[in-house]
């Protein structure tokens, strides 16, 4: 039986996508590394499953970039309907893209890895993050409480210190100090 104009064996196909990506989402977050038989196993598909959605292990790692980036993105506007945007912004920073940044550091590694032929992340989600940011910018000029004419580039930049975050440290709370050093920066009236 089918719902809509989804086919059981798309439905069955995205399935199985996403459930490879969320296992080597955690491959790379656990080791670092990507096995094709492992994440088949954490799956539950067959190895030929893998290789047919990701014909190399550079394509698995920039597709779970990308989905990781998605859901950085796609939490924005969330987070602006719930809170105020100048709170949005700290719960943003340091509740996703700081937990992103230290839970991630194995997916890191191996973008670096995948990436170096061509030298540079997927545009498409770097695209993706600076509208997110400029969102965050928008709702919080429109609110009074940032200054105008900061870029999202710019911001992007300075969300860059959360690289510096050590995971073995106390970063959750190195991260809302960043995030507050950013905040007054930023903000419309600092102080």
């Amino acid at each position: 039986m089918t719902t809509g104009s989804v086919s059981p064996r798309r439905a069955d196909t995205r399935r199985n996508h996403e459930r490879i990506l969320a296992a080597a989402a955690a491959s790379l977050a656990e080791t670092g590394e990507v096995s094709f038989n492992a994440i088949a196993k954490q799956a539950e598909v067959g190895v030929g499953t893998v290789y047919r959605h990701f014909p190399t292990s550079e394509a698995l790692i920039l597709a779970v970039y990308r989905r990781e980036v998605r859901h950085i993105v796609d939490v924005v506007p969330a987070l602006l309907e719930k809170h105020p945007p100048d709170k949005a912004v700290r719960v943003w920073v340091t509740d996703h893209l700081a937990h992103y940044m230290m839970t991630k550091k194995g997916l890191a590694d191996a973008l670096r890895t995948a990436t170096a032929s061509r030298g540079e992340l997927p545009g498409d989600a770097f695209e993706d993050m600076l509208g997110a940011v400029a969102t965050m910018l928008e709702a919080n000029v429109a609110a009074g409480t940032v200054r105008p004419g900061l870029t999202p580039m710019l911001v992007m930049r300075a969300f860059g210190g959360l690289l510096w975050l050590d995971p073995n440290e106390d970063w959750r709370r190195d991260a809302a100090s960043l995030a507050d050093l950013l905040w007054y920066g930023m903000a419309a009236q600092p102080g």
